[in-house]
């Protein structure tokens, strides 16, 4: 892996808090862009991931009729082995030669009619799951459809910007790599974390009128003499921001 520029090239603490000031400005413009597109990269997000949990919703229920399905088909077969079996033993009746036997098999032929109340009960309740899962299944591939209708646009949409933003993020990019050479990777680091915390995404800000240009408290004079220098980094110590002296200004 290539080194960074700033393992090549002795940049002084001045360079460096410059070109904070420069990628911060950088970074503001990608910003700018970014509230263009609102919050259509979050709605597409979203839509794909409902439409993603609707199809695994779907899969399942379609698995559990299938398995239902199944389950009716094996009580069907029950149901006619049951009554072969009664035909069976109805036959064998004939042909007992005591009470005894006439009642074991007496016996079997309610056990067998037993056995095809039961399945025709559970058929029943086959067909009523069968019927609410399809329901369900059906709702929910409308909704998937509707959802479908409502991403495309919403895709289309933020395609659109982004063709039209393309060559200038592209530019701001090149031109953020280029700033960030000059920063040594701690400072760079802090940058990123203070963008993240802060609201607005300014970790670099400029003095005026004597105040933070950030969170807009007062900087004593020492301490502003102190950021002018451009010696070392200096933070508000109010809202954490770095503070550096407008350069167009000097």
């Amino acid at each position: 892996m290539a080194q960074k520029k700033t393992t090549e090239v002795d940049y002084s603490m001045h360079d460096k808090i410059i070109a904070l000031y420069e990628l911060q400005k950088i970074d503001s413009k990608i910003d700018e862009i970014d509230k263009i597109k609102g919050e259509l990269p979050l709605e597409v997000q979203d839509l794909e991931d409902e439409i993603a949990g609707l199809k695994t919703r779907i899969e399942n229920i379609n698995t559990e009729v299938e398995e239902l399905t199944s389950l009716t088909k094996q009580r069907k077969r029950e149901i006619e082995e049951a009554k072969m079996m009664i035909a069976k033993y109805t036959e064998q009746q004939n042909n007992v030669r005591n009470n005894r036997e006439y009642d074991a098999l007496t016996k079997e032929i309610e056990y067998q009619n037993l056995e095809i109340e039961l399945a025709e009960k559970r058929l029943k309740e086959y067909a009523a799951d069968i019927r609410n899962k399809k329901r369900i299944s059906e709702e929910a591939e409308a909704i998937a459809a509707d959802r479908s209708i409502d991403l495309e646009a919403k895709r289309k949409e933020l395609d659109g910007i982004e063709a039209e933003t393309a060559k200038e993020v592209e530019v701001l990019r090149a031109q953020e790599a280029k700033a960030q050479e000059v920063i040594d990777e701690r400072l760079l680091t802090a940058y990123k974390r203070i963008r993240k915390n802060v609201r607005n995404g300014l970790a670099v800000v400029t003095i005026k009128r004597d105040a933070c240009g950030g969170c807009y408290n007062r900087i004593p004079p020492q301490r502003q003499a102190e950021v002018r220098q451009g010696k070392k980094v200096i933070v508000c110590e109010y809202c954490g921001r770095i503070l550096v002296a407008d350069p167009e200004e000097e």
